[in-house]
């Protein structure tokens, strides 16, 4: 670059510029000119990348195609000009760092296959937490009753707000083992910020009595949520902000949709599906850029929840009229739907140290166990069961089983009086209530009616499943509390169903979803 090569000849980074002997000193003024050449150039080489990625999109049109790949042409158009319009200047005016690097603003999808065009956006922001994490239980949450229509009309969106590079891959690689199939179809992603695009928080000012670290936690979730809605707006129609440690209603996403089809006039600009902070806050995805612009402007004032009621008062508010007449106004654009949909389920917060125990009194009394029509058979466990929370009453979706603490080579059996075929099975551990009392080292084993199968599957010299004890086959495990999958024709029919513990357990055992696929 040249003219970071000239400034670099007059002086070095944070070091005074000292003329060379005989040579008269340098002028202040014009330093600080090449100074504010080089921003321009940094921004201009930025804007001149979009531009010809943009230039090589409108070529394509040329190119004969048909009609679905020149509509996801033209949409990328139109995206991109959104991007030089909207993101560019108006960011680096309230975060002068980012002029440093030409890539501050680009995000990191570190998991994605950049869908668009959906109905519903949810945007889940995380952090390191120095103690337990949600995030897998709340996307099992989330994910638990989505039809497929729904799963194809959705993107979960899991922003790590982090920049340890090696913390972040370790987040993406927990959610890929755990979603495999939700991220090879677009449904899940995982985002992460650039290196360069936080600021130095040891600059910052206190403010209404909040200590050091939680201006800084603040502060930093200002910029967290602006950047994740910045990224999202132009993936739907609508999006939701959520937080890691939350439980969601089943069928929350139709009612979500139900609601906002019902509604008489269209003039909200935000629908509140949770009474807590901000979490199940839907927006319109085309006002996100106006919203991330506010919190961008104030992000180092006040926190978000207090930011957002602000965007209210001045889009609703007459300065000539009391409180109560805002309120009113203010209730135009801000409307509640309850029962809540969402339940904040966290005890220790993102802010180091913090322990709330913030529960939405709406949210109601969430099902503790779902209830299926499983085939008959004779249930035996080595666990011994807690009051009347038996197996038998799990199995016939009465109520939930609960054990005392499990060790190694405890079991459950469920027998079949007659050989069946069986196609899949669900086992959930945990609820939303006692969401750590779940299986762990656990597998799910069938026997085969006919032993011979037994001897073909797991023996010779290249076995396709494992054996275990008493003929049976391994065909699967626990995963954060849930076993699932589909049983190999092969085995078929099948005399009995085992899940095995292989190791002592710190917590006692619950089920609350028993579920045999014939």
């Amino acid at each position: 670059m040249i003219l970071q090569h000239q400034i670099n000849s007059i002086c070095s980074y944070n070091q005074k510029c000292t003329p060379d002997k005989g040579e008269p000193p340098y002028d202040p003024k014009m330093i600080q000119l090449y100074e504010r050449l080089l921003a321009a150039e940094s921004r201009g080489e930025l804007v001149y990348r979009e531009l010809s990625s943009l230039l090589t999109s409108l070529r394509n049109l040329t190119i004969p195609n048909n009609n679905s790949s020149t509509n996801v042409t033209e949409g990328l158009i139109k995206r991109r000009l959104g991007l030089l319009s909207s993101r560019l200047p108006n960011a680096y005016l309230y975060l002068p760092h980012l002029r440093d690097h030409a890539d501050s603003l680009n995000p990191n999808v570190v998991l994605g296959q950049g869908r668009t065009g959906v109905s519903l956006v949810l945007g889940i922001p995380t952090v390191k937490r120095q103690k337990q994490s949600y995030l897998v239980s709340t996307l099992n949450s989330l994910l638990y009753d989505l039809s497929p229509s729904e799963r194809e009309d959705t993107v979960i969106i899991v922003f790590v707000a982090e920049t340890d590079a090696g913390y972040v891959n370790t987040v993406a690689e927990l959610i890929k083992h755990n979603f495999p199939k939700d991220v090879h179809s677009g449904l899940l992603e995982v985002v992460s910020p650039s290196q360069y695009f936080y600021p130095n928080f040891r600059r910052l000012r206190e403010t209404f009595g909040d200590s050091k670290d939680r201006v800084k936690w603040r502060t930093k979730q200002n910029l967290d949520y602006s950047f994740l809605m910045l990224y999202a707006h132009e993936k739907g129609t609508y999006y939701v902000q959520l937080e890691d440690d939350i439980v969601a209603k089943p069928g929350y996403s139709q009612a979500m949709k139900t609601y906002v089809r019902s509604l008489a006039s269209d003039d909200w600009m935000l629908l509140e599906f949770s009474q807590l902070g901000f979490i199940g806050k839907m927006f319109r995805a085309r006002d996100l850029p106006m919203i991330a612009e506010f919190f961008l402007m104030f992000h180092k004032d006040k926190p978000i929840d207090w930011l957002l009621d602000h965007i209210l008062w001045v889009k609703a508010c007459n300065p000539e009229k009391d409180a109560k007449d805002c309120n009113l106004q203010k209730g135009l654009l801000k409307l509640r739907y309850k029962p809540s949909l969402f339940q904040h389920v966290g005890l220790h917060s993102s802010l180091p140290g913090k322990v709330q125990k913030l529960k939405d009194k709406d949210f109601g009394k969430a099902p503790l166990f779902a209830a299926h029509s499983n085939p008959r058979a004779e249930l035996s466990s080595s666990l011994k069961h807690y009051q009347q929370h038996t197996l038998e009453r799990a199995y016939e979706g009465q109520d939930f089983f609960w054990g005392l603490t499990p060790t190694a080579e405890d079991f459950i059996l469920l027998s079949f009086p007659q050989p069946l075929t069986v196609t899949g099975y669900l086992f959930r551990s945990g609820n939303i209530e006692i969401n750590g009392d779940k299986f762990y080292n656990t597998t799910v084993e069938v026997l085969p009616s006919d032993s011979s199968v037994s001897d073909r599957l797991v023996g010779g010299q290249s076995p396709q499943y494992e054996g275990s004890y008493g003929g049976f086959i391994v065909i699967g495990s626990f995963v954060d509390g849930m076993a699932e999958g589909q049983i190999d024709a092969q085995m078929q029919p099948i005399s009995a169903l085992r899940l095995l513990v292989h190791s002592d357990s710190d917590v006692w055992v619950l089920l609350s979803e028993i579920f045999i696929k014939l």
